[in-house]
């Protein structure tokens, strides 16, 4: 029993973390958003700095959670395999995929579903700003969601907002704006964008997820947070 580390970023780590506050544990966020949430445990912001910053970090964590969002898969695929090398006992927490509908437009890259939307389509893009540029000049009106206010961009207009959203919400929004294509990986879920979607008849265009980087993966928040109590400590006995 020691120091647990959480791999966070997601909904599920928040709440993981909400549950485990009274354990030895230390939070690790990329940092890629301006304000990250409190996650009620002692945090750290940033990368690791490569493998070899990564290892360091694991001297003295006495096993990992990783609660990390589906389509961060570098960071997964290190994590397992560096946990693997040096002993960490290892776990994956992740929302199931959404069951595919025969509906979808399913595509394994950002790329791919950029080449399958027509030119003059009003394509709203869930999938962050990271996957923006295959869509650029290509005759689309878009609109992107984030959660940070940015600098206007050519050819997009930013939608600012954090989760969760709701059904009425999203299809309030895809209504005013006239949107005709939503672009979203599947990361399973809320999927209130999903139904809103299909409510107003718009072409989804699925990302599948990456392919399974191996380690042990749980849906199960009760079993993640069990876990991290088996191998942590109690804060007041350290």
């Amino acid at each position: 029993m020691g120091k647990v580390m959480i791999l966070a970023g997601t909904g599920l780590a928040r709440r993981v973390c909400a549950a485990v506050a009274d354990c030895d544990v230390l939070a690790s966020m990329a940092g890629v958003t301006e304000v990250p949430c409190d996650l009620e445990v002692p945090t750290r912001i940033g990368g690791f700095g490569g493998e070899s910053g990564f290892r360091a970090a694991l001297e003295g964590v006495s096993a990992v959670l990783d609660a990390t969002h589906p389509f961060a898969a570098r960071v997964t695929e290190r994590t397992v395999r560096i946990c693997r090398e040096v002993g960490v006992p290892y776990l994956r927490l992740q929302q199931p995929p959404w069951p595919n509908d025969p509906t979808w437009h399913v595509h394994a890259t950002t790329a791919a579903a950029a080449d399958a939307i027509p030119t003059g389509a009003r394509v709203f893009l869930s999938t962050g700003p990271g996957s923006l540029v295959p869509f650029l000049q290509r005759g689309l009106h878009l609109w992107c969601r984030r959660i940070d206010h940015a600098p206007t961009r050519d050819g997009v207009t930013w939608i600012v907002g954090r989760p969760p959203f709701t059904e009425d919400g999203e299809r309030a929004l895809f209504a005013l704006l006239g949107v005709t294509h939503l672009v979203s990986k599947n990361a399973g879920g809320a999927r209130a964008k999903l139904d809103a979607a299909r409510d107003l008849g718009l072409a989804v265009h699925m990302i599948a997820r990456p392919k399974d980087p191996g380690g042990e993966e749980t849906h199960d928040i009760d079993r993640a947070i069990a876990f991290v109590r088996h191998h942590s400590a109690d804060r007041d006995r350290r």
